[in-house]
């Protein structure tokens, strides 16, 4: 298998409509939607919708956990568990057909205990068919310290993986570092990752080079939302930028990014089309209901209009 996706933090997500949001009155939903949900199990789940394959490693715990893999073999996609005590978390999102606005609830991850955590390094440590791309995508659930990205790029650097991460917070300034292949920030990110406080446009092309020339990752795709996404190397700088699309749902509008980008990755394509498939592949999931991902044809299309329009 080309790629592994791990994801420390997963979710059954769980979504709805209602006529209109009120409260203390009892409101009467349609019936729900579950999909499986956490960084990388959305990686994988739109590289299989992208015709790839890849294999996603999660944490499982309880009724969700079995849930979560129930739902992955239904799609196809091929999945390692790794069994925790806790309860692996349920998100909810509601729309409201009145306003036609999507209402997200995010619930807290279950506490992960050291050995818990630490079975998936081992597994990473004991591979013998080593994988081209290790994506390690999404929250950290609590109790799994701040530099488990970290950990694994620490194996990437001795197991000759190339690792993609896309995190926040503590998570990713912990991570950056020898081993690291790609991040994926944001502006606010970015700065941070350059040790600044605020970034202004001007700055932004400067400080991605910096971080890359401080070795803490040798790609930065930095996500600039609507507008598209910056391609950073030592080398070179490029804007991508996706045309104006109808959203629906901004849901899992970023893993599908890094799904379409790690796919393209294994299939050799040049940095600047991995992007632009990549942006594609972000815009398309946002045309989507709810958690629903990219569609093929879709994704497609968008590509064929950026390498025609889209880049600068």
């Amino acid at each position: 298998m080309k790629i592994i996706t791990i994801t420390i933090n997963p979710a059954l997500d769980k979504s709805t409509r209602l006529p209109k949001l009120a409260p203390e009155k009892k409101l009467r939903c349609e019936t729900p939607t579950y999909e499986p949900g956490g960084g990388g199990i959305n990686v994988s789940r739109a590289i299989k919708k992208l015709g790839g394959e890849s294999i996603a490693w999660y944490l499982s715990g309880g009724a969700a956990g079995k849930r979560i893999g129930q739902l992955l073999e239904e799609e196809g996609v091929q999945y390692r568990e790794f069994q925790c005590e806790n309860w692996t978390r349920e998100n909810l999102m509601v729309y409201e057909k009145s306003s036609g606005e999507q209402f997200r609830f995010g619930m807290p991850g279950p506490h992960i205990s050291e050995p818990e955590w630490r079975q998936i390094l081992q597994a990473l440590e004991d591979l013998q068919d080593i994988p081209e791309y290790v994506v390690a995508s999404g929250s950290n659930a609590p109790g799994v310290p701040d530099d488990f990205y970290g950990q694994i790029a620490q194996i990437a650097v001795k197991k000759g993986f190339k690792l993609v991460v896309d995190t926040s917070g503590e998570a990713l300034m912990s991570s950056a570092g020898e081993g690291i292949f790609m991040l994926k920030p944001n502006l606010n990110e970015l700065a941070a990752l350059a040790g600044k406080d605020k970034i202004s446009a001007k700055e932004q092309e400067e400080l991605a080079q910096q971080v890359i020339a401080e070795g803490k990752s040798q790609v930065l795709v930095v996500s600039l939302g609507p507008r598209g996404a910056m391609l950073a190397t030592k080398d070179n700088i490029e804007y991508i930028v996706p045309p104006t699309v109808k959203q629906d749902s901004a849901v899992g509008a970023g893993d599908s990014m890094v799904g379409g980008m790690v796919l393209k990755l294994t299939e050799g394509w040049s940095l600047s089309d991995v992007v632009r498939y990549g942006v594609a592949t972000g815009s398309a999931t946002t045309m989507t209901p709810g958690s629903e991902l990219c569609r093929k044809p879709d994704v497609e299309e968008i590509y064929a209009w950026i390498k025609l329009h889209g880049s600068l």
